[in-house]
């Protein structure tokens, strides 16, 4: 004859052990080794009695490395296990054993703090290099493209082979994808190609391709320097713009490096802040602000700026 399953519980439940193992694992996620640190048991102990309460479910494990991370999660449970749990839990609680796993435990998560103390303290000035070979460069910055409403249509204008589109593309209702060169927008369009929210059109900032009011967004990156008129093609971003949209506007601050005319075509050598604010006001658009960017330790090219304002 089958034996209920509340028997089954009672008994996993019978060994004080196992009761304080479930009220540690309830509030925190540890290894063997800490939970044997806690309870100060031997090793194989403290894995004979996980073993049993997994069979039973209740407690799961993670893979983290080479250690299993245990928890143990009282909504998780099925309905008669959480029950006989949250039954007697205030009373394993009062257990003065359970009272100092309670403080070894602090002790085991604040070795973990210390631990990771330790690694910063020893490689604070490697911690660039370190990341850049972890995780590539300024990856610091891609997490803020998150800040950008869900519900958004953005201008990517003079979008070349498509690079911002495709950080932008995930996190946006629709990108707006503009550039003057055939060549560029096909490359774009190859890079682009798992994203259905992507709206390629070829034109110019001069003659922009753009509904009035289309854009909550408009991004210039190092375009505007390639434009014979900037003035007229910030009147043109700021009519696609709508009322209160923004203007995102990164390029570079005036230098000497006359040479890019003829090497890369551009038509001006940066601007200041001063003829930017000049010429967005005139095209209706307020708020000003500029900031110039850190250079990169790699960087041979002018210093960047970002400028932004916004429809008035």
């Amino acid at each position: 004859m089958k034996q209920s399953p509340v028997f089954d519980r009672l008994t996993a439940l019978a060994d004080p052990i196992r009761a304080r193992l479930l009220l540690i694992l309830e509030r925190h996620e540890l290894t063997v080794g800490e939970l044997r640190a806690a309870l100060q048991l031997p090793q194989s102990t403290v894995s004979r009695h996980l073993r049993a309460l997994a069979d039973g479910g209740w407690v799961v494990s993670r893979e983290d490395g080479t250690s299993n991370r245990y928890r143990m999660t009282a909504r998780e449970l099925d309905p008669g296990a959480r029950k006989l749990w949250l039954s007697i839990r205030d009373d394993v609680s009062s257990m003065a054993t359970a009272a100092r796993d309670v403080e070894r435990v602090r002790g085991v998560i604040a070795a973990r703090h210390t631990a990771s103390q330790r690694f910063f303290a020893s490689s604070a000035g490697q911690w660039d290099r370190l990341r850049e070979e972890l995780f590539g460069s300024r990856t610091e910055l891609y997490p803020l493209l998150g800040l950008l409403d869900a519900r958004a249509v953005v201008g990517d204008l003079g979008c070349g082979a498509g690079h911002l589109a495709e950080a932008m593309a995930p996190f946006v209702t629709r990108v707006v994808a503009v550039d003057e060169s055939s060549a560029m927008l096909r490359a774009a369009r190859a890079r682009l190609v798992a994203f259905e929210n992507v709206d390629f059109r070829q034109g110019t900032l001069e003659a922009l391709p753009v509904d009035e009011g289309e854009l909550d967004v408009a991004l210039l990156s190092l375009v505007l320097h390639y434009i014979a008129e900037p003035s007229v093609a910030l009147i043109n971003v700021s009519r696609a713009l709508k009322r209160g949209g923004k203007l995102l506007l990164v390029d570079m601050l005036p230098h000497d490096r006359s040479e890019y005319r003829e090497t890369m075509g551009h038509l001006w050598q940066g601007f200041s802040h001063q003829q930017l604010d000049r010429w967005t006001t005139d095209a209706g658009l307020v708020d000003f602000r500029a900031h110039a960017l850190p250079a990169a330790p790699t960087a041979k090219g002018p210093t960047l700026f970002v400028a932004s304002c916004i429809k008035a």
